[in-house]
């Protein structure tokens, strides 16, 4: 069986030694060399063409980020990011993830190497979704706020238009997602319906993450809070470690956002938010599923389909993990499998035309 081959890339002794550790303790993979700055970093990658690296962010001589960015638009490959879980690593991982990286690990700040141990089976877990995942060369700029037409546009107050106040789009997603609701959100115009969003995420990330689209899109993103109403124009990220779903009050959704059992291993779960969006939303609802690992959401959203959803599924070529995606296919949950490019366009289309649902 061919191993995958890890590089680590580390600043801290005990955590090259411990990463490494935890590595060749599988079946699988090997670490095949570690380094403690970017620059060796560099030459370990030229003479050992690893499969995936292991990338922490805050080191001496050039930071994680910046070779980060260099990396993925001269050698892209895959990344796992090595994150400390502080305000500032919870920004700089969103932007890690927006250069390309696969995923990342919350590094613990105290009790290091129990906690690095603890974390052990979701960093192999990590590198197994990383070493098979689609990766692409990205043109980014260096630094400064984005530039794209959506950000460009001042968020204003529209009157929902020919959309009905009724409609509601719900979005699920996984490894590869933060980058792929982006590319939904910021094509979505200012008069959009509700949108609801899960991202598997951990506690500490999803606000930064919501702060990032929020400024960037037409709409308002925004972290979701228990017992809020949903708005058109606005969306709502579930908020990592928290379950997330929606219920109504009266003619108007609600947030609903609890300390519940994880399901299919996440908390938050894209099953919980699809099976109340079938419950509550049936018809009126417009699911989204786009790249992930697994098949979290996949029978929920085929529940969605069968409550009168109109639901899209993003297609594999686009995709940086087609787990999700592919279980929702599977399941019979697709109404259209688009590329990722597509979707924001196809969805307004048809939230543009009739609000009656037709299927041949």
């Amino acid at each position: 069986m061919k191993k995958t081959r890890v590089v680590v890339v580390d600043d801290s002794a005990l955590v090259r030694s411990l990463l490494a550790e935890i590595i060749n303790r599988q079946t699988d993979m090997e670490c095949v060399g570690t380094a403690n700055d970017p620059l060796i970093a560099r030459e370990m990658i030229r003479e050992l063409n690893p499969d995936v690296i292991t990338l922490d962010i805050e080191m001496p001589k050039m930071d994680g980020i910046e070779f980060l960015g260099r990396l993925m638009r001269l050698r892209p490959m895959p990344v796992v990011m090595i994150s400390t879980l502080t305000e500032r690593g919870a920004d700089v991982t969103m932007r890690a993830l927006e250069l390309g990286a696969v995923d990342f690990v919350s590094k613990p700040r105290i009790g290091l190497a129990d906690g690095i141990r603890d974390l052990a089976g979701q960093i192999v877990d990590k590198i197994r979704v990383a070493a098979s995942a689609h990766i692409r060369r990205t043109v980014t700029p260096a630094a400064g706020p984005d530039v794209n037409a959506a950000a460009s546009t001042p968020k204003v107050n529209q009157a929902i238009g020919r959309i009905s106040t009724e409609k509601l789009v719900c979005i699920g997603a996984s490894t590869g997602g933060t980058e792929a609701i982006k590319e939904v959100l910021v094509k979505m115009p200012a008069d959009s319906p509700g949108i609801v969003i899960t991202q598997h995420m951990p506690p500490g990330f999803t606000s930064s993450f919501a702060a990032r689209l929020n400024s960037l899109c037409q709409i308002t993103v925004k972290e979701a809070v228990h017992g809020e109403r949903i708005l058109p124009g606005h969306a709502y990220i579930a908020p990592g470690g928290k379950q997330f779903r929606i219920d109504k009050s009266g003619a108007n959704y609600v947030c609903v956002v609890e300390d519940a059992e994880p399901v299919n291993r996440h908390r938050p779960s894209v099953e919980v938010l699809f099976k109340s969006a079938a419950r509550v939303v049936g018809r009126n609802a417009y699911g989204i599923m786009l790249t992930g690992m697994g098949n979290d959401g996949a029978k929920a959203m085929k529940e969605m389909r069968d409550a009168g959803s109109y639901n899209y599924v993003q297609d594999e070529a686009s995709c940086v993990v087609f787990g999700m995606p592919r279980e929702a296919i599977l399941h019979g949950a697709a109404d259209e499998v688009l590329p990722l490019g597509s979707i924001a366009a196809a969805l307004l289309t048809k939230l543009s035309g009739s609000t009656d649902r037709y299927r041949v």
